[in-house]
């Protein structure tokens, strides 16, 4: 029976910045209370906090390091995955013809591997998902102060978190939504630490020889 160890890490695998389904930052500090004086704020705001977040230059430029970091880490799992793969192939096309002997160490080793598979792949998303919440942690606690001071110079009474699908949020008009607002004003904030342009690749070291079985 197949089995696929998936490493879940959304930054990670493909970096697509959806945020759907991804509830806001866990201990998020709690907001501000906006001002008393003036007139009472009526209006209502929505934001994808998981979006906005990712899509800062600090959050574009840690996704661009998670990636680096776990990628060559998912590749070697993907590759046991499939010598695994090609293990059980081999005893599936073969079983008619190999001794009860042959075929019982062959299980054995596709169990102790595949065991072996899950237990890393099982920590190398541990290490992800932490990974992932110290990010989020991180600029969620630059990026509250400016969601309050946006909200409370603008009239806003509430702002509603629809990164989480889950959370209750039906429907909001798009004219409501204030994450492209607070991702500008974060960036502006917070300009020193965008990630530098690229040097030049270095030339690429000649290829080791392979090894022989």
């Amino acid at each position: 029976m197949k089995k696929n160890y998936v490493v879940r890490c959304a930054l990670v695998l493909g970096m697509a910045i959806t945020a759907a389904g991804q509830a806001a930052p866990a201990a998020a500090p709690a907001p501000t209370p906006a001002a008393t004086a003036g007139p009472t704020p009526t209006k209502v705001g929505i934001i994808n906090i998981t979006a906005a977040i990712l899509q800062t230059k600090d959050g574009q430029k840690a996704a661009a390091e998670l990636k680096t970091k776990f990628d060559p880490k998912k590749s070697a799992l993907e590759k046991r995955q499939q010598d695994i793969q090609a293990l059980q192939d081999q005893l599936r096309k073969g079983a008619a013809t190999m001794s009860d002997e042959a075929k019982a160490r062959m299980e054995r080793d596709i169990s102790t591997n595949d065991r072996s598979l899950k237990n890393d792949a099982d920590d190398l998303n541990t290490e992800v998902d932490q990974d992932q919440q110290k990010l989020m942690q991180d600029i969620w606690g630059k990026m509250n102060p400016i969601i309050n001071q946006f909200a409370t110079q603008n009239g806003y009474a509430v702002v509603l978190d629809v990164s989480n699908q889950q959370g209750g949020v039906i429907f909001g008009a798009a004219d409501i939504n204030i994450t492209p607002e607070i991702i500008k004003l974060y960036d502006q904030a917070h300009p020193g630490t965008a990630a530098a342009a690229p040097a030049a690749a270095p030339k690429p070291a000649a290829p080791a020889a392979p090894v022989k079985k």
